[in-house]
């Protein structure tokens, strides 16, 4: 039998079962130079590249033992039959000119298609016919494999730090194949096991040894779904029906001048990207003709929790963060201001342990459970307006088949009823915003992309 997926990747699978209309894959649009010796790589160049790599990845060789988990079968990982790598990259070429108008249209078509629960879930496109010689490589993949942070290690073992440094060595999917505790998938396995009896005598233990901070971690939870279930986020139309289709948008930002306004101002990066976060969605709300809501607004921030030993584990190790953006207020020194004591607040506070105690809690259960859990927290638009995830990326410059990496474009999913989702990462110089929006409810994408442009150049030295 194979390894058991976590309540939180169960409930990934849930929201996106739950509701059509979600996709819950995360992605990012990496961006090469020409390669040394001009021109770009063909298709059968790059599948050999990645066959190279993937025993890097073995999760990436594996899939579900069922499509869907059931109320009290949780579904497991296990080795894919027939599995070919090369059958999950395809080619593509951007239409002419190959500008930023046609690589935005082109991504929002390919993360507007959701993944095969029947295969690995992971899809890539190699991508040519951009300008200057440029090529792309464009990848999804299902957030109950990965999560942001997670992603990052999937970067590094697919890139060198240098152009002409020696391929990683790499297990081959057939021998990861044969590692398998079980060759045919089968249909999961019921939530009471040994191992669910194991978690819970570690969580008894637990609380018996450290009383206090059990009940600590008790008492947050019960808060955190109090709070934000009795006091919903406000009314807004960045809330309602969406369709399937996506389309996407990126502002880029000089890294060196973000860091320099942070300097200024105080606080932290992420502070400084939900301040402009706050002015962007600002400016598009007011575009809109809506009336800026008299709460603030509400983002979920995923926080990574992972541990030391768990750095590069692959599946999800975050809980969320609820926090207010203040849409309503003009002055953007005050905005930001703003924005920094209800960071602090939630510092001091008890919000991030209570949300991963939720999970710990509906992690003993079956998977009913998560999936009650999943439509109450993340199913609706009570609990918070959008997503906003900022990871840090690689300061040092990446290679792939010795082309410089010159940037990457992230993507992060919509949850049912949450028309715009902003995901930053930074890469060696420069930040990146990656706007994805339902292309029916926000069809006005670049307004907000302008507001984010235009509260930085208001906040920068």
């Amino acid at each position: 039998m194979g390894e058991r997926l976590s309540m939180l990747d169960t409930m990934f699978l849930e929201l996106e079962q739950f509701e059509e209309t979600a996709h819950m894959h995360i992605g990012a649009a990496l961006i090469f130079d020409p390669l040394p010796g001009g021109g770009t790589p063909d298709i059968a160049e790059f599948r050999d590249y990645l066959r190279g790599r993937i025993g890097l990845l073995p999760r990436f060789t594996q899939q579900l033992s069922a499509p869907h988990a059931g109320p009290l079968t949780w579904l497991t990982w296990e080795p894919a039959r027939a599995f070919d790598p090369g059958a999950h990259v395809h080619h593509a070429t951007l239409s002419a000119p190959g500008g930023e108008a046609e690589l935005m249209e082109w991504l929002g078509d390919f993360w507007s298609h959701r993944l095969d629960r029947h295969r690995p879930l992971w899809e890539m496109a190699l991508l040519d016919g951009l300008e200057q010689g440029r090529w792309a490589l464009a990848t999804k993949t299902h957030h109950c494999l990965v999560d942001g942070v997670g992603s990052l290690d999937i970067g590094y073992a697919l890139l060198d730090v240098s152009p002409d440094a020696s391929p990683p060595r790499s297990q081959s999917p057939a021998a990861l194949g044969e590692q398998g505790e079980g060759g045919e998938p089968g249909n999961g396995r019921f939530w009471f096991s040994p191992g669910l009896v194991m978690r819970g005598a570690r969580a008894g233990v637990g609380a018996a040894l450290h009383p206090r901070e059990s009940l600590d971690h008790l008492r947050a939870a019960v808060e955190l779904i109090v709070r934000e279930e009795v006091i919903g986020a406000p009314t807004s139309s960045l809330n309602g029906p969406m369709s399937a289709t996506r389309h996407f948008a990126a502002v880029r930002l000089d890294l060196g001048e973000v860091k320099a306004t942070k300097a200024r101002l105080g606080g932290t990066i992420n502070d400084l990207v939900l301040a402009l976060c706050a002015g962007g969605l600002r400016h598009l709300l007011l575009s809109r003709g809506d009336a800026l809501p008299e709460g603030d607004l509400r983002a979920q921030v995923p926080v990574n929790i992972r541990s030391e030993d768990h750095e590069h584990a692959l599946g999800n190790e975050l809980t969320s963060l609820f926090v207010e953006l203040p849409v309503s207020e003009a002055d953007p020194i005050v905005r930001h201001r703003r924005v920094l004591e209800r960071a602090a607040q939630l510092k001091a506070g008890s919000q991030r342990a209570g949300g991963k105690a939720i999970v710990e809690l509906a992690d003993m259960g079956p998977p009913l459970a998560g999936a009650l859990l999943a439509r109450s927290m993340f199913g609706g638009t009570r609990m918070f307006n959008l997503t906003i995830t900022n990871v840090p990326g690689p300061r040092q410059r990446l290679f792939a088949l010795g082309a410089p990496l010159v940037e990457v474009l992230p993507l992060v999913p919509l949850f049912a009823g949450h028309t715009i989702g902003i995901a930053v990462l930074s890469y060696v110089d420069q930040m990146v915003f990656g706007l994805n929006a339902d292309r029916m409810s926000a069809p006005d994408l670049e307004v907000l992309a302008e507001g984010i442009r235009r509260s930085f150049s208001e906040l920068r030295p």
